[in-house]
């Protein structure tokens, strides 16, 4: 009699019995993979789950351009997640294709808006909200010999550029 048939047998008060004997078939069934075909198999378990990940990752970002694309009305929102829920990998591959550049596009748009709210923020924050005050108080530094003349001109070109 095997160690997972006793497991079956036996009656445990606790509730335990049918989740061991459960780890024990398992480990049964892996227990005889040894060597390269364990090794195998675990390098395709990985590549899988590697797969299912990616997948998922996809269709949660097209999802979320769909929700986030101001060029889409209420009703196209709608189909376009019908589409993605009904036939995830369809749906996904045709809104790549048609809306693709669109969503690069909108992703580069976001960053370089989320740049200029935190470098206003950071403006703001520092105390120096424009160009002018910026070149002001670089002036009162210059005159009051706390800076050189060659910083003074740094800070003036930091000022006029932003970054």
């Amino acid at each position: 009699m095997s160690a997972a048939e006793r497991t079956l047998s036996t009656e445990d008060k606790s509730g335990w019995t049918g989740f061991a004997a459960f780890m024990i078939l398992i480990n049964g069934m892996f227990g005889v993979m040894q060597g390269v075909g364990a090794i195998f198999a675990s390098f395709v378990w990985m590549f899988w789950f590697y797969v299912t990940v990616s997948c998922i990752w996809v269709f949660i970002t097209v999802i979320m351009d769909v929700f986030r694309s101001s060029d889409l009305g209420g009703g196209a929102k709608v189909l376009w997640v019908l589409l993605l829920v009904l036939l995830p990998f369809l749906g996904t591959f045709i809104n790549l294709i048609a809306r693709g550049k669109k969503m690069s596009r909108r992703q580069a748009d976001q960053a370089q808006q989320a740049q200029g709210d935190t470098n206003s923020y950071l403006r703001e924050d520092a105390g120096t909200s424009s160009p002018g005050a910026e070149i002001e108080s670089a002036k009162r530094l210059l005159d009051s010999g706390a800076i050189s003349q060659s910083e003074f001109d740094t800070l003036i070109t930091r000022a006029l550029i932003p970054a």
